[in-house]
């Protein structure tokens, strides 16, 4: 069989153990995509809602979410990662079996809240399965792989929930999705339980009783719970991509309406092709730090392109505002390695999963704002206050925000030199003034691509 040209070859993840795993995500992916593509059609239509009671509901499964945060996390340390993630995934496929069946805001409501609290364990247990299953030095590179294979899969299923959407018949879309979802989330569910077993599970099978690790819990690592609330702030480009954006294009630039399908063409297009590149280097938290700057480097230069397109027109504005998406992209990718690489070097081996249900805490706190608040910066403060004042208080915040992480990262870093007894010591976020200098050694794993949560809507 001939080989692969080199840059196809790159795109295929190198061990069999990352190929299933990426599988895994493109499955749940293209199960999730599938749905949520077609989920704001299909809830007005047939279970009977109103956008605002969409919207109401999506604010109290966020609610419940950030409440289940930690005690979820808990239970996949206790349960096992391997374990609560395949019980989760065949949970959350069932919930789209119920879609067909369910019928107004109540029903709903039921539905997507428990849809996001399983998915909170699911997300911690896999997570943490994720980290203790690879080796160090394939942490950061096996997620860009599953992050690929995330987008790939998404654009699998939004291709479906459009063929469906475009059927001159409803029983398609009413029943064939939900229940496309449903199987190919059992799919994915069966994939994870035939994935190997990590150490946790390995002690689990031999009999080994798993009970609670010594020393402080991650609550108590205030490091921790800054580094997670100020990546919650950089994924905030993720605001910008799918929101600002999109209504700054409508409302204040010339462009045609079109442009936002090439727009989103292209972040999903990059964000498959390009993750196994943008990743590669980060290998311990001094890495990261350098790939926060660089996400908002991009945050900053996607902020005064989209600016200017107020002023420009035709091909140029065009142009300016596909850049400035583009510029969106590599926020997105260099805080995703960053983001990665944090999370395998400054969690507690043995409380993977109450540390993500942590870092679910501090990604609420650091984003959860952010739509409402970019919005109204870019739109209502543009012009009648001060023309792009909107745009650089969000610059200003995003600065803000990697400016912090150098001093979390390092009290997260101190607080894992004297209580995490299995980790090897590290390296000093703060350069070449730490400890070890910039040649000092560290351990070369970063983490995991953080898996979107999806939503019934």
């Amino acid at each position: 069989m001939p080989a692969l040209p080199g840059f196809l070859t790159n795109l295929i993840p190198p061990t069999p153990l990352s190929r299933r795993l990426a599988t895994q995500s493109l499955l749940f992916a293209a199960g999730d995509g599938t749905f949520n593509t077609a989920a704001a059609f299909y809830l007005v239509t047939f279970v009977g809602l109103s956008p605002a009671q969409i919207g109401v509901g999506l604010t109290v499964a966020g609610i419940a979410s950030f409440i289940t945060a930690y005690p979820m996390g808990r239970l996949a340390d206790v349960i096992g990662p391997k374990r609560i993630w395949a019980i989760s995934a065949l949970i959350s496929a069932s919930m789209f079996a119920t879609m067909p069946f369910i019928h107004g805001f109540w029903a709903y409501l039921a539905v997507i809240v428990v849809f996001e609290v399983v998915n909170n364990a699911g997300g911690a247990g896999r997570n943490a399965y994720v980290l203790d299953v690879l080796p160090d030095k394939e942490r950061v590179q096996t997620q860009a792989f599953m992050y690929s294979s995330l987008n790939l899969g998404f654009t699998i299923g939004a291709l479906i929930a459009g063929i469906a959407l475009a059927l001159p018949t409803d029983v398609v879309l009413k029943w064939g999705v939900p229940f496309f979802a449903l199987a190919v989330g059992v799919a994915n569910s069966l994939w994870i339980t035939r994935l190997p077993r990590a150490p946790h599970d390995e002690r689990r099978a031999s009999g080994e009783t798993i009970v609670k690790a010594p020393g402080p819990g991650a609550l108590r690592n205030v490091g921790w719970l800054l580094v997670t609330t100020f990546t919650g702030t950089l994924w905030s480009n993720q605001v910008l991509l799918h929101t600002v954006i999109p209504l700054w294009l409508v409302e204040y630039t010339d462009s045609p309406r079109w442009l936002l399908a090439w727009l989103f063409a292209t972040n999903t297009v990059l964000c498959i092709i390009l993750p196994a590149y943008t990743s590669k280097g980060v290998r311990d938290v001094r890495d990261a730090l350098r790939r926060v700057w660089w996400s908002s480097g991009f945050f900053v230069a996607a902020c005064a392109i989209t600016l200017v397109t107020h002023d420009t027109r035709g091909m140029l504005t065009i142009f300016l505002v596909w850049l400035g998406h583009v510029a969106v992209t590599g926020a997105e990718l260099a805080i995703g390695s960053a983001s990665w690489a944090l999370q395998a070097e400054l969690m507690d081996p043995d409380k993977r999963g109450e540390y993500e249900g942590v870092a679910g805490i501090g990604r609420q706190l650091g984003g959860a704002w952010a739509p409402a608040l970019f919005t109204f910066l870019a739109m209502g403060w543009h012009p009648d206050f001060y023309d792009g004042a909107g745009w650089i208080v969000i610059a200003a915040i995003i600065v803000a925000a990697a400016a912090a992480m150098g001093p979390s990262a390092n009290l997260a870093v101190r607080f894992r030199q004297t209580h995490f007894p299995r980790k090897a010591e590290s390296d000093d976020p703060e350069g070449p003034g730490g400890p070890e200098g910039p040649d000092g050694p560290g351990p070369d794993g970063p983490t995991e691509p953080t898996e979107p949560a999806p939503a019934v809507a």
